[in-house]
């Protein structure tokens, strides 16, 4: 899973990281409510939007002049 988004451009990786995201917050509310099968994949979710985060900010234009 690691190298999957490599050869994503840079609205693939927005659109992905804001899926990624909002599958996040479902899974949050399953934990609080106790519906989850495994437990471990909050972190590897979290992980994932870090890693995309990344190369969002790779890619981005430098802002500062």
């Amino acid at each position: 899973m690691k190298n999957s988004f490599k050869n994503l451009s840079l609205a693939e990786l927005k659109a992905k990281r804001d899926e990624l995201n909002k599958k996040y917050m479902e899974l949050r509310f399953q934990i609080v409510i106790g519906h989850v099968d495994n437990p471990l994949q909050k972190r590897v979710m979290r992980r994932q939007i870090a890693r995309l985060n990344g190369m969002i900010r790779q890619q981005e234009p430098a802002l500062k002049g």
